[in-house]
Parts: structure tokens; C-alpha cells; sequence
């Protein structure tokens, strides 16, 4: 689990240039424009790209062969840019070069995020993949509360500083994974794979158990989305709390998701990931529709607690899930899909729930919520995948050869 770790430098980077991104830059866009909707817009620009863009980068880089191979180009190219246009954004000197410089970082994001994605299940073989994605997870999580913390620092500072540190941050980055990350050495079916050079498309991977995998991907993530974006309105406008203590609650359910990211692994490696997302969408499912009956702001955060717990089990396990239910030639092209439909939820959710909340109040967000999470269970319900017990075939091939 060593590469395991070291590869968690790469989470650790991109969640700490996203999290600055998404707290200081709508100070700079407010500058400019008075329509927060306007101002919401912009922000989402790395969804518009992550559906069209990261699936096809992440395709592309199945088939991609190089002295430095598959995915790591993508890393030489993307984080220096990434990291370049990051430091740029505060020095913008008017709207039009802000805009130009958040286009150009986003860009470059997504020319690596999904190979650097992909280079988890590379180096990994499919039993420990869980419990991968738990550290990597965890890596990342711990970027997010490093950057609010340390970043808010910063700033305070000069509006410059965050972002010239989310840059070194990227290039320290770079340097470790280029270093200690060899994907011919490192990835078990590099050479199989490299040999085979399958041309793998989108519609060659669409069978029974992707659809409906993908489809409950898409539910859950539209009742995260919806929450995470509209919780403090929430709290404010139909519990009486004040912003602080709104905002304040979230970090309740994004601490407990950090915290057991790594358990989350460990356990769906040991029970099966299918297993523990179905608890996990179970539990959200009941926290979310539990929530519109709370009054108390302890009752509050402790249902979000829980909530953070099965989120950690539904988010943990469903990429190494995706990736699983394909060949290991097709690891580029399924985390494309994965952040297809993620991001597809991420535009879609909050202007939908937002809308339904305009004509039926706030309290209709949670039961939409956990609405979204029974449909998500259904379709998660409906798969018939058989996890692959790696023990067992173990043992067969073993006894086969005696």
C-alpha cells in the first residue's frame, strides 16, 4: 500500500486547488458580477468539461503508450498548466482575464484528473482497490480541511497566497508521483494491456450491470449534490440557524466521510463493495428523510455525522464497483463514465431542487433527497454482478495445477 499512499499526493493536490477555487473565487467573480446565479454558473464551468472533456481524456489515455506511459503524460502536461494558471487567477486584472484564467485552469484539470484517477486501479489489483480508494480518499479529504484552514490564513494575508501555495502544492505533486510511480513497473497488466491495444469506446462498455451501476451513481449523487449545494439556505430559511452554525454543521458530515474513508475500504475489500454501498444508500436514505422532522441543532449534526459515515460507504466503494465491472483495458474509458455522470448530476441537482424549493417550500430538499437515494437503491438492487472472490480463484488455479 505504499504506492498506494504516494499516489494519494496526486488526490491530495486536486483537492486542495479545488477547495480554494470554490472558497475564494466567487470573491473575485463578486467583484465583477452582482447576480449570484450568474456567479453560480461560472463556478460550475469544471462540470461542463468533466462531461465532455474527462471521458474522453479518459478514454484516450487507455490507449495512450509512451516511454512514460499511459496516464503519467497526461500528469506532465496537465499539472505544470494546472498549476500555472492556478497561481494566475488572483492576479486577474479585470473580468475578462479572470474568466480567461479560471477556463484555462479548468482545462488543465481536466486534462489530468481522470488519468491520475485511473492510475489507482493500475497500480492496484482489483482486491485491494477498496481499501486504495479509502487512503486516496482520505488523502484528499484531509487536502480539503488543510486548505479552509490553512487557506483562509492566507488570505487574509494577500488573495494571492492561497493559490500560489495550491500551486507548489501541484508541482511538490508532480515531482512525487513522477518519482516514485513507474506504471510499467508498478502496473501489474501494463505490459498485457499495452500488447493487446484494444481500441475501447463508450458504447463497447455499455451492458445490464454499467447501466444500472451508472444510473444509481447519478440518483445518489443528485441527492448529494442538492444537499451539500442547498444545506446552509436550508438551515437558515427552515430551521432558524444562523449561517455560521449552518455551514458549521456541514464540516459534522465531511469530517465523519474523512474519518471513515479508510474503514470503508478495509470493509468493502473484506464483505463486498456492492454490500456496503447498499448500507450506505440505506442509511443516507434514512438520515435524509429523518432530517425534515429535526428541530434540534445537536439532533441536527448528529444525523449528519451518520450521514458522512454512509456516504463514506457508498463513495468509497462505487468507483472501484465501476472499474470492477469491465476489463482492466478499460479502466480509462469507466472512470470517464463515472465523472460523466457525476458531473451530469452536479449541473442538473441543485437548479432542479432549487426550482421544486421556489414552489414548495425548504422542507421539500430533504425528501427529494432521499427520494433520489430510493431510486439510486433500486437500481443498485436490480444489479447482478458477482464480485470476483480472488481467494477462492486463487486456490482453484492452484489446485488445478497440482
Amino acid at each position: 500500500m505504499r504506492k498506494t499512499w504516494l499516489l494519494g499526493f496526486g488526490f491530495f493536490s486536486i483537492s486542495i486547488t479545488w477547495a480554494l477555487y470554490n472558497a475564494f473565487v466567487p470573491y473575485f467573480l463578486e467583484d465583477y458580477i452582482s447576480s449570484v446565479a450568474w456567479i453560480g454558473f461560472f463556478m460550475t464551468i469544471d462540470n461542463y468539461f468533466a462531461l465532455f472533456l474527462q471521458p474522453w481524456i479518459g478514454s484516450r489515455s487507455d490507449r495512450t503508450h509512451t516511454r512514460y506511459g499511459r496516464r503519467m503524460p497526461y500528469l506532465l502536461i496537465g499539472m505544470p498548466l494546472g498549476a500555472l494558471f492556478t497561481a494566475m487567477i488572483p492576479f486577474h486584472n479585470g473580468m475578462a482575464t479572470l474568466l480567461l484564467f479560471m477556463i484555462l485552469m479548468n482545462l488543465a484539470m481536466s486534462l489530468y484528473r481522470s488519468p491520475t484517477v485511473s492510475l489507482m486501479p493500475d497500480i492496484t489489483e482489483e482486491k485491494r482497490r477498496t481499501r486504495a480508494n479509502g487512503i486516496i480518499n482520505f488523502m484528499g479529504g484531509l487536502g480539503s480541511i488543510l486548505a479552509f484552514g490553512v487557506g483562509s490564513v492566507l488570505y487574509s494575508a494577500h488573495a494571492s497566497l492561497p493559490f500560489i501555495a495550491a500551486a507548489g502544492v501541484t508541482l511538490v505533486s508532480l515531482f512525487i508521483l513522477k518519482t516514485f510511480i513507474q506504471e510499467k513497473r508498478d502496473a501489474p497488466g501494463y505490459q498485457a494491456q499495452t500488447a493487446a491495444r484494444a481500441k475501447i469506446s463508450f458504447k463497447s462498455q455499455i451492458n445490464r450491470t454499467t447501466v444500472l451501476l451508472l444510473a444509481a451513481i447519478f440518483f445518489w449523487f443528485v441527492a448529494y449534490q442538492g444537499v451539500e449545494t442547498l444545506f446552509t439556505l436550508y438551515g437558515k430559511n427552515e430551521m432558524g440557524l444562523t449561517e455560521s452554525q449552518a455551514s458549521f454543521s456541514l464540516t459534522f458530515f465531511s469530517l465523519a466521510f474523512v474519518l471513515f474513508a479508510i474503514p470503508s475500504g478495509w470493509l468493502g475489500g473484506k464483505f463486498g463493495k456492492k454490500r456496503l454501498i447498499l448500507i450506505g444508500v440505506s442509511g443516507l436514505l434514512i438520515v435524509f428523510a429523518l432530517v425534515p422532522w429535526v428541530e434540534s441543532l445537536l439532533l441536527l449534526r448528529v444525523l449528519l455525522t451518520v450521514g458522512g459515515l454512509f456516504w463514506a460507504c457508498i463513495n468509497i466503494n462505487s468507483y472501484p464497483f465501476i472499474v470492477s465491472t469491465g476489463s482492466e483495458d478499460s479502466i480509462g474509458t469507466r472512470t470517464g463514465m463515472y465523472y460523466l455522470v457525476s458531473s451530469l448530476a452536479a449541473i442538473s441537482s441543485p437548479p432542479l431542487l432549487g426550482k421544486l424549493i421556489d414552489g414548495m417550500g425548504y422542507s421539500i430538499l430533504f425528501y427529494c433527497a432521499a427520494g433520489s437515494m430510493l431510486l439510486a437503491l433500486i437500481c443498485m438492487l436490480m444489479i447482478r454482478h458477482q464480485e470476483t472472490d480472488h481467494t477462492a480463484k486463487t486456490q482453484n488455479a492452484s489446485a488445478s495445477l497440482s
